[in-house]
């Protein structure tokens, strides 16, 4: 078990790595060795809290498959296992926010100077729009 935060656990059976090549430094490794590391984590069935699930998705995005299954790149570095840890940090790190829910808006109201102002400024545009009348002092 993945301890994520004090009430949050994952089983690590719930995450599959695969391994792939990847593109970028490395040399001849780059050839040879597949250093990248694909990520999927089942985001449904991983016991999730149903709120926690649900902002989980939400923050995945693309990520995020049809199935719910959630999949991470790590091409990073050039060793395989610095990929694996850097991918599994990307996992906790986006648990981890999913899991700290959002503050609710508090409802403000505009200043009632704020008003005045608006107005004053439209009133003097509108003086301002009058003054290129042909004749300013006749009302439409």
């Amino acid at each position: 078990m993945i301890q994520v935060t004090d009430d949050i656990h994952i089983d690590e059976q719930t995450i599959q790595e695969d391994f792939i090549r990847a593109s970028g430094p490395g040399g001849q490794n780059v050839n040879k060795v597949s250093t990248a590391v694909q990520l999927r984590f089942d985001v449904r069935q991983a016991g999730l809290p149903d709120p926690v699930r649900q902002r989980l998705e939400q923050l995945a995005g693309k990520r995020l498959t049809e199935e719910g299954v959630l999949i991470l790149d790590a091409r990073r570095f050039r060793s395989q296992e610095r990929n694996r840890e850097d991918a599994l940090e990307r996992l906790l790190n986006l648990i981890r926010k999913a899991a700290q829910p959002p503050t609710p808006r508090r409802k403000t109201r505009p200043p009632q100077v704020v008003k005045e102002r608006r107005l004053d400024s439209k009133r003097h545009r509108g003086k301002i729009k009058k003054m290129r009348r042909i004749n300013p002092h006749i009302e439409e």
